[in-house]
């Protein structure tokens, strides 16, 4: 009995690197994707929380003759956010809000545009854009930030807490402070990450490298960032 020995040739396809990415993506692409998902599904369970908690309170349907603040009723979003930096006492429901997520979609579309810039290898560009991605980040947190200063003094002097709220059900601001509170974290945790691009764009450091994926990887949270916050709009100042 003979045995033949057979040998592997390796020269034109190494069997061991797994073969093509799938989709033709990165392995650093396809982590920020997994990480994503993920993230999404904790937004979600969130929502669905928030979603479930004011199911199980009444809200405001104007049968009362004068509405007033209490922890029955669910807080009406039009109550809650109407004020507008330098303009006190003038009542202009989700003005503000609708500053600030037209502040992140634009955010969004200077992203797009530096990742194109990347695709081109123009390094000027993509500097530009990742600058007025982080001015638009700032902005937003700046904005978010005066909007919780403002909720939590309140209209009537009592404010809100995570355990008290003068708009209605404490539930209502303890779910309001986390969810927004969560995003805004991604949003800052966002503006490092886009600043450390653009720092690394002015240095060279992909040029050198000869392509800009990683403008493209960061581009993807920060979709993602904005995505979320459509959501968080519609639930909390919408519905």
């Amino acid at each position: 009995m003979s045995t033949t020995a057979h040998t592997i040739d390796t020269t034109d396809k190494n069997i061991w690197d797994g073969g093509q990415s799938p989709l033709k993506a990165s392995y650093g692409k396809l982590m920020m994707w997994f990480f994503l998902l993920s993230d999404a599904f904790t937004f979600s369970a969130l929502l669905i929380t928030y979603g479930l908690i004011r199911s199980a309170h009444p809200t405001y349907d104007g049968t009362v003759e004068a509405f007033t603040f209490s922890n029955e009723y669910w807080p009406i979003p039009e109550k809650v956010f109407e004020a507008v930096p330098f303009l006190h006492g003038v009542s202009l429901p989700l003005v503000f809000v609708g500053i600030m997520t037209f502040i992140l979609i634009m955010s969004s579309v200077t992203m797009v545009l530096a990742v194109e810039a990347g695709h081109r290898m123009d390094k000027k560009a993509v500097e530009k854009w990742m600058l007025w991605t982080i001015i638009g980040g700032l902005t937003f947190l700046g904005c978010q930030a005066w909007e919780w200063t403002h909720f939590i003094h309140g209209t009537g002097g009592g404010g809100a807490s995570l355990s008290w709220n003068e708009y209605g059900p404490a539930d209502f601001a303890g779910l309001f402070f986390f969810i927004t509170g969560f995003h805004g974290t991604h949003v800052f945790s966002g503006v490092l990450l886009n600043f450390l691009i653009y720092y690394n764009t002015v240095t060279g450091v992909y040029e050198r490298r000869g392509h800009y994926e990683m403008v493209e990887k960061v581009g993807l949270y920060w979709h993602f960032v904005d995505l979320v916050w459509v959501f968080v709009f519609t639930f909390f100042y919408l519905v």
